[in-house]
């Protein structure tokens, strides 16, 4: 397909001059650890739009070079047959790396780093392949906000360090380590980098955690409404870094919480059992986390899963307790997220009270140690 030029996003003529000073910072960031990482940006599309701010060199997956893509022009990729489609192109992979200081251009966003395009079952595959320490400069300030105290930023640094390499040893997908949702760990590319983040993640470069000598999984979420939770009791399997204990969050806006849905609305959404009379925990954690409620209806009742509640209702955790009042049920709940691991709102509630980074990871993850990655 033939390239074609068009507005770049953060690159409009006011920009210019951020890019310039992203640039410099670029050129006098010091050098990390070259630990490559694969983030799925487009996943299993028919089509996505790429490009690179320099000239960029296209090869397939022997290595052999294609030819180039000039700066500043994007080129719609598409899946064709069994490979990938690219301008004047055609193979089963395809691999974009800009020149200099360049970074490139997925869907409808910047990023670090090269593109790879792979063919899947389901389609088209857009993957930026992105050294750890920069990926984590954009993860920091998608994940909290950049204007958090320092010291907070660094332990998520830590954490998602931890766990970006814990999914890319066990993972298991060939074409991809990571996504770039929540359900992995947010990834905006340039767009949520910031000074801020630079500092968290250069202050604790190579950092992880681990345990039993193997870096964890460093799972972590916004608010736990009190106390975190033993992994077990949330999901299946035991872990002795991520167990239970009291959190530091009160005060963050989303520790309590509440809202209301009506009988009809309510008896829509979870089907089979008529209309709805009332709900009853079955089954909770130790902190009140549903597991499983009991729905009874006027003409039946079943139990469903907290987490399809949650889903269902838009809530924001599965800490919550339901209760009728003159035809409308009310939930009341706490937190945000799924309450394992480390709380960002705890720590950036430590962070103010003087604590650093270390002391709130290892509050957190217990039975777990900060070490320095080894890379050859």
């Amino acid at each position: 397909m033939v390239g074609y030029q068009f507005k770049w996003p953060k690159l409009q003529p006011l920009a210019y001059c951020w890019v310039a000073l992203l640039l410099w910072l670029m050129a006098i960031a010091p050098a990390q650890a070259s630990v490559l990482l694969r983030i799925a940006i487009e996943n299993q599309v028919s089509q996505v739009k790429v490009g690179s701010s320099t000239r960029a060199i296209v090869r397939d997956s022997s290595g052999r070079t294609l030819g180039e893509l000039p700066g500043m022009t994007a080129y719609m990729a598409n899946s064709s047959g069994s490979g990938v489609a690219l301008h004047n192109w055609q193979a089963n992979q395809i691999y974009i790396q800009p020149t200099g200081d360049g970074y490139v251009f997925i869907g409808d966003r910047w990023y670090r780093g090269g593109i790879s395009l792979v063919r899947t079952d389901g389609g088209l595959t857009a993957v930026n392949n992105v050294n750890l320490e920069h990926y984590l400069y954009s993860v920091i300030g998608a994940e909290m906000s950049p204007n958090w105290p320092l010291e907070a930023l660094k332990a998520q640094a830590v954490a998602a360090r931890s766990y970006a390499l814990y999914q890319r040893e066990r993972g298991g997908n060939p074409t991809y380590d990571l996504g770039d949702t929540q359900g992995w760990q947010v990834y905006k590319g340039l767009e949520s980098e910031a000074t801020s983040t630079y500092a968290a993640v250069d202050a604790t470069a190579g950092q992880v955690m681990v345990c039993n000598g193997k870096i964890i999984e460093a799972f972590f979420h916004s608010s736990s409404g009190g106390h975190t939770e033993n992994v077990e009791e949330v999901w299946t399997e035991a872990r002795p870094y991520l167990r239970g204990v009291p959190d530091y969050d009160r005060g963050a806006p989303v520790y309590e919480w509440s809202t209301s849905v009506s009988v009809s609305q309510l008896s829509n959404l979870i089907s089979g059992v008529g209309n709805i009379v009332s709900m009853q925990p079955e089954k909770t954690t130790k902190t009140g986390r549903v597991i499983t409620m009991k729905v009874i209806g006027d003409s039946g009742q079943r139990a469903i899963d907290g987490e399809q509640i949650q889903r269902l209702l838009g809530l924001k955790s599965t800490r919550f307790s339901i209760q009728k009042a003159n035809g409308i049920f009310q939930v009341y709940g706490k937190g945000f997220g799924h309450g394992v691991g480390m709380s960002q709102w705890g720590a950036h509630n430590l962070a103010r009270s003087g604590a650093n980074y270390q002391q709130m990871l290892y509050h957190y993850y217990q039975n777990a140690s900060l070490a320095k990655l080894q890379v050859e």
